[in-house]
């Protein structure tokens, strides 16, 4: 199925998959990138050091078009897009808005630029700005999120830009992808559903969890880093949602020590990222901590299996997923599911 952000980004299918934390490695991405789609790389918990690895990694495994995921706020950022650059990787995508400056300079590049946004004025800077695509998160997205529904959100920012439209927070299946291309989108882009396949690298306990969850297992908190944070509720959510301000800001501390020694990072390097992650939000000194080091919770969970000390970030459609296909698996059924949907929407008839 060819779709603007198909011809943009070189790959043969609409579906991205997003780069999740310790979740979206070399492994999974180049199994998402052989079955079609785009895969994209999760920098923000790696080193620059381990990026250049992992993006080696990718790029010897497939020969298909690949991203890499920035935080735009991060001090490093400037480093991480040299070597987005120099690697000759395809795509550059964002969590938060990027700056402009990080947008010329890998357009300069070459570099297809595709930002993630929550809003639609962030859609409309961006494209102000230069970015090539977007993608639009709506409020059934895992990890940080906002208020506004993808079905609300979607054809506001579809109605707003020129540039390919990509639809994000909550689809799962080839019926999803019908209705983001009805809705103006020319793709979609999956973070839980790709976690929960059989290439990705979470613990099989933890993949349990997220299959045992119902839709109201999946809440939204603000206790871990002070944001509107999506995740599956677990101990440790139940834990921070009623612990004191002592209690949080110890537990901060321990986090952010075993986050610095891991990341190789400053004590100040630390609270200056934390500080940037407020957004203008009022927080306390452990939600800047938590802010700076909610990676080493998802990694407790994403990477370590422990459930019980870490959060497992998910988007609403981890209620209603049941197996554990491939990549390739997935792709295809996602595929094979939305052509048979727009088959009987469209009576058969072909759509373009």
């Amino acid at each position: 199925m060819e779709t603007p952000m198909t011809r943009l980004v070189g790959v043969r299918h609409p579906v991205v998959q997003t780069g999740m934390g310790w979740v979206a490695g070399p492994r999974l991405v180049s199994a998402v990138a052989n079955a079609g789609a785009l895969g994209i790389l999760a920098s923000a918990t790696m080193s620059p050091e381990r990026l250049r690895s992992a993006v080696r990694e990718v790029t010897a495994r497939t020969d298909a078009p690949f991203g890499v995921n920035l935080r735009a706020d991060a001090g490093d950022a400037g480093e991480r897009v040299r070597i987005i650059v120099e690697e000759g990787v395809r795509v550059a995508s964002f969590a938060l808005a990027p700056r402009r400056e990080l947008i010329d300079r890998l357009k300069d590049a070459g570099v297809v630029v595709i930002p993630s946004v929550g809003a639609r004025r962030h859609a409309e800077k961006v494209a102000d700005w230069g970015a090539d695509a977007v993608v639009v998160q709506g409020a059934e997205g895992g990890g940080h999120t906002g208020q506004v529904a993808t079905t609300v959100l979607l054809p506001q920012v579809v109605d707003a830009v020129d540039i390919p439209v990509v639809a994000a927070g909550g689809f799962h299946d080839g019926r999803g992808l019908a209705a983001a291309l009805a809705y103006g989108a020319t793709g979609i882009a999956m973070g839980t559903r790709f976690l929960l396949t059989s290439d990705s690298t979470v613990p099989d306990g933890v993949k349990a969890r997220y299959l045992a969850a119902a839709v109201a297992d999946v809440t939204v908190t603000t206790a871990v880093d002070g944001l509107p944070h999506r995740m599956l509720r677990s101990e440790l959510v139940d834990s921070l949602e009623r612990s004191g301000r002592a209690a949080a800001l110890l537990r901060a501390v321990r986090h952010a020590a075993a986050f610095r020694r891991l990341a190789g990072l400053s004590w100040p390097r630390m609270v200056r990222d934390g500080l940037a992650m407020r957004h203008g939000k009022d927080l306390t000194w452990s939600q800047v901590l938590l802010a700076a080091t909610t990676p080493m919770l998802l990694k407790a969970s994403m990477v370590d299996g422990r459930t019980d000390t870490g959060v497992m970030a998910s988007g609403q459609v981890a209620g209603v997923i049941e197996d554990l296909p491939s990549c390739a698996e997935l792709v295809d059924r996602i595929m094979a599911e939305a052509a048979t949907t727009l088959d009987r929407l469209t009576g058969g008839r072909t759509v373009g």
